[in-house]
């Protein structure tokens, strides 16, 4: 499984993007996974770490071809549209903008952070009941909302539920030393400071409408068979280290 650069991320968590904005998010380290170029100073779309039609039937091979090359791109570039505009804000000393240009950073940048996590916990499905195996993992949800069912319930209509376009996310909030369930609204509203994202779920239409139309509950539903837990695992015991 391809994997996250510690380093590459905590450059962003720098920038004020919300849920994202908090250290040791992950520890896993792969060159392919690499988030940004220092040599032309710019942030880079990783490849997905599985085939396109890896998780067919219950994500199609369409979705991510459109999902990871154009949407998730777009936000890569956005991002590095919005930092080069602060950049020039500073050299010129026009701050004129700057609350546009920082909206725009937020945006993009906590977008792309949330894509590149999204695709790296998920996996091709397996047969069988998908659940976390990890103890440590196991205990934390039980502790935080009774049972694995009481957290599948909970993650689930609260991803079904988000207002207009956005994102349910397991984050680790180090302060309670608990899991919660988190609504995003576009990528970066809703925001709970110092949580560290575990686990997210993208619902804007054009994770799943292409095979699941207006049925986003359904598409959540099936999601589920996807996960890789064994990620999920690893970023959560990489939050509390």
């Amino acid at each position: 499984m391809s994997s996250l650069h510690r380093r590459d991320l905590l450059k962003l968590s720098a920038g004020g993007l919300g849920v994202l904005a908090t250290g040791g998010l992950f520890n896993r380290s792969v060159a392919s996974w690499k988030l940004y170029n220092n040599e032309t100073k710019a942030y880079e779309l990783p490849p997905l770490p599985y085939a396109y039609d890896a998780l067919e039937p219950h994500i199609d091979e369409q979705t991510m071809r459109l999902h990871h090359d154009i949407h998730h791109l777009g936000y890569v570039n956005g991002l590095n549209t919005a930092l080069a505009k602060l950049d020039e804000a500073r050299t010129s000393g026009d701050y004129s903008l700057v609350k546009h240009w920082s909206r725009e950073m937020a945006f993009h940048g906590a977008g792309h952070l949330l894509h590149v996590l999204f695709w790296n916990t998920m996996a091709p499905a397996t047969s069988g009941d998908n659940r976390p195996t990890d103890t440590d993992l196991n205990a934390a949800l039980t502790e935080s909302f009774g049972s694995f069912e009481n957290f599948k319930k909970h993650f689930t209509a609260a991803s079904s539920a988000v207002e207009g376009s956005g994102w349910g996310i397991l984050a680790y909030e180090p302060i309670g030393n608990r899991l919660v369930v988190l609504q995003a609204e576009k990528h970066q509203d809703l925001t709970q400071w110092t949580s560290v994202p575990l686990l997210a779920i993208d619902v804007w239409e054009h994770a799943y409408y292409l095979k699941y139309q207006n049925k986003r509950g359904e598409y959540v539903n099936n999601w589920f068979n996807v996960i890789n837990w064994g990620a999920v695992a690893e970023n959560y015991n990489a939050a509390r280290s």
